[in-house]
């Protein structure tokens, strides 16, 4: 629920609880509370479990992720500057953020066509470390000072960081590919980054990185399960209430409020 600052002058109240059928909706009560109280909790486990994925990767990048690796990645991002943000910018240099990406209840999961719909030229940067903040951002820095629009797409598992970045004015695009969610098409070039890390850091660290990635995936595969488990507990909370709901009533309200919107045009 969302308290307006200033009500009646900027912004409204709408109120969707006249469309319920209390009456029919009594006797299911503890139903619906049982119901409610499943999906929330396993919604608390699922934060706990991604929570816990996110920590460990983090642990492995920082690892791997040395002064030496970032200035690698630094000078590989400027050679593709120089190579394709050459032709003059369409734009006006403004950056879109979007998140593609997301865990969800049939696993990790990243709106591709969104990208292969909006570029011709895709680089595939192989990542399994998370580095590829490292050459995106760069990139990004330059495409905006010359003038191009951008799509920055950041990782849904570490919103700080970028995955993905969608130039549609060059028809090209930068996409972060996992293990658990790989670019599924022919990728214009591609970059491995973990043959960019610290080689004597990897040596040093391999049994921790082993276990840290294990750990790490079947966090994962845990809070994915739990997504699943919410969604059957959510839809059968669902099914308790719809029967019970003026969905006409619901319908018209939308229709009112749509057209006193769209009068605010003509004001």
């Amino acid at each position: 629920m969302v308290e307006p600052k200033c009500p009646g002058v900027v912004e409204r109240y709408i109120d969707l609880s006249g469309f319920y059928d209390r009456a029919g909706l009594q006797p299911l009560k503890q139903d619906i509370l049982n119901a409610t109280a499943e999906y929330q909790g396993h919604y608390k486990r699922v934060y706990r479990c991604l929570g816990a994925a996110g920590e460990l990767r983090r642990d492995m990048n920082e690892l791997l992720d040395g002064d030496q690796v970032q200035q690698h990645l630094v000078k590989r991002a400027a050679g593709i500057i120089s190579r394709e943000l050459k032709r003059p910018a369409q734009g006006t240099g403004r950056a879109s953020q979007r998140f593609i990406s997301a865990v969800t209840h049939k696993g990790a999961f990243t709106l591709w066509d969104t990208v292969s719909s909006q570029a011709d030229r895709v680089y595939e940067l192989a990542d399994s470390y998370g580095l590829a903040h490292h050459l995106l951002n760069p990139i990004l820095t330059a495409a905006l000072a010359a003038g191009h629009d951008t799509v920055a797409c950041p990782d849904p598992m570490a919103p700080d960081r970028l995955a993905h970045l969608i130039f549609p004015g060059l028809s090209l695009a930068f996409v972060t590919s996992t293990q658990e969610d790989p670019w599924p098409h022919h990728a214009y070039r591609r970059l491995r980054l973990d043959a960019m890390t610290d080689a004597h850091a990897y040596r040093l660290n391999r049994p921790r990185l082993r276990f840290t990635k294990r750990v790490a995936a079947a966090l994962l595969e845990e809070g994915i399960s739990g997504l699943g488990q919410a969604k059957e507990a959510h839809d059968r909370l669902e099914q308790l209430y719809n029967p019970y709901v003026n969905f006409d009533g619901v319908s018209e309200a939308a229709d009112r409020l749509a057209d006193q919107v769209l009068a605010l045009k003509d004001e």
